[in-house]
């Protein structure tokens, strides 16, 4: 293992020596929340495929295959798809709004009024992400060294608080674009083919399992809506995603860089569902389908390959968990703290702003890695984020991308009801239900559309100067910032 060790410590190093590179780069709140906005294609493409596909993806994604084969590659999939409908139809618009969070975009939607409780719900659904992906460091460092799970998430979350704490998004972009890399090389190009080859090829797969696994909706028909609800519909409205968004330089990045991220997922999706399929070839027994990730890696791969897929592994995981720390700690400084203490989010940036940020980075993922020790149903914890996110605040978010008609009261009492709704139903059906987000969204939308209608239309003024910021006009980015672009 001495081989895989140094692979291991190696990568890690380098994550926190880009951490160090990318602190010299965050001179202003723009280089620090949102990497100046300068953004070219491929690093726009690769970051933007890095933290949508985390450890849920990678190593649930294989569990998913290993419990219903091929279909199991629906939930990854409906991201993908989620990831190229806000890349083809809202991604233009949202780079031109210049903006932090996604409660600034509701506040000079609406007039200023939605944005905070927005903010809780949105820094709430941050905070679980990152957890839900530093708890998955236990499951990848038991596997590497043994280690006890506490001191695990503690290592692994350490790492990704000091980088990001150090860089902000100008850190965090360069080591996504190094686990984009080393997740392409370990999962689509090594473990893939030799999980394949191990099981004896599509024949001998074919051969072994049941029909059910090789069709393409085992998994349930029911099952994929739920996931096109919670995860098609999630990646349109998430901070995460959408402060990606901001960190392109223009329209055509946002657009066509984000497609080409999201037929990426589609083919990362089958390939996990495949990497499953394989290893239940090999291991039809084993306690957990979760397990199928970390055991065909440990017992199937060559020394130094392994080394690099378990390192494949770990950058999914660093790349979610970095990208919903930033995420959490943008929205609490942004659109809550800095509310609460009278004060404003587009205020000029400078030193002390980067300063703030970086100290709420650090303080949101002491917190994180606080309650990921504390923690142990991962998919409950996410599911809750989920439901809070799609149930509240998706309806007041399209609805103000594509409804004049919406006003604040409208979106208020959206996010009010949808969110009640969402936290009432899991408390009756269970939180792994999938009522409540079903009746969560349309008990949301249902408020919206009728206390919209029942109150004055959003003032004119407000709508001309929301045209303005859609038309990429009127933002308050200063005129000194840098524009070279960056590939």
């Amino acid at each position: 293992m001495a081989v895989d060790y140094t692979v291991i410590v190696v990568y890690l190093a380098g994550m926190l020596a880009m951490g160090w590179w990318g602190m010299r780069r965050a001179r202003s709140k723009s280089d620090f929340l949102v990497a100046g906005r300068r953004l070219g294609p491929v690093m726009y493409s690769g970051t933007m495929a890095a933290i949508v596909l985390g450890g849920a993806s990678t190593i649930g994604g294989v569990g998913l295959g290993y419990q219903y084969g091929l279909s199991g590659a629906w939930m990854v999939f409906t991201i993908g798809l989620g990831l190229l409908a806000l890349s083809v139809f809202f991604s233009a618009r949202i780079a031109r709004l210049k903006v932090y969070t996604v409660s600034e975009m509701l506040d000079l939607r609406y007039g200023g009024r939605a944005g905070v409780i927005s903010g809780v719900v949105m820094w709430a659904y941050t905070l679980m992400l990152a957890v839900t992906s530093t708890i998955a460091y236990a499951t990848i460092f038991d596997v590497l060294f043994d280690m006890n799970r506490t001191v695990a998430i503690v290592l692994g979350g350490s790492i990704v608080v000091a980088y990001s704490t150090l860089g902000g998004m100008w850190s965090i972009t360069l080591t996504d674009m190094v686990q984009f890399v080393v997740k392409t090389i370990g999962v689509l190009l090594l473990l893939l083919p030799i999980a394949v080859v191990k099981a004896g090829g599509f024949s001998e797969m074919k051969a072994k399992l049941p029909t059910g696994y090789f069709d393409p909706l085992g998994i349930g028909g029911e099952t994929i809506f739920t996931y096109v609800l919670i995860y098609t519909f999630g990646m349109l409205i998430g901070q995460d995603i959408w402060q990606r968004v901001f960190t392109a330089r223009g329209d055509t990045t946002a657009r066509w860089g984000g497609t080409v991220a999201g037929t990426y997922c589609l083919v990362y999706a089958l390939a996990g569902a495949v990497i499953g399929t394989a290893a239940k070839v090999l291991y039809p027994n084993l306690g957990s389908p979760d397990d199928a990730f970390a055991t065909i890696v440990k017992d199937e791969l060559p020394i130094g390959v392994r080394g690099l897929v378990l390192a494949a592994a770990l950058a999914a995981v660093m790349s979610t968990s970095s990208g919903a720390l930033i995420a959490c700690a943008t929205v609490a400084n942004n659109d809550i703290w800095s509310k609460l203490r009278g004060g404003s989010s587009r205020t000029e940036d400078a030193h002390d702003e980067v300063r703030g940020n970086r100290a709420f980075i650090l303080v949101m993922g002491v917190a994180v890695i606080v309650t990921a020790i504390a923690l142990n149903n991962v998919v409950e914890a996410l599911t809750v984020a989920y439901n809070l996110l799609v149930g509240g605040l998706l309806v007041p978010i399209l609805g103000g991308l594509l409804w004049k008609r919406g006003t604040a009261q409208g979106a208020l009492a959206s996010v009010i009801v949808g969110g009640l709704a969402v936290v009432g139903l899991m408390a009756t059906y269970g939180i792994l239900a999938n009522e409540p987000v079903y009746y969560g969204l349309l008990s949301s939308l249902v408020a919206y559309v009728a206390v919209s209608l029942a109150t004055p239309a959003t003032d004119a003024a407000v709508l001309a100067a929301w045209r303005e910021r859609l038309a990429g006009r009127g933002a308050p980015e200063l005129a000194s910032e840098p524009v070279a672009a960056h590939q």
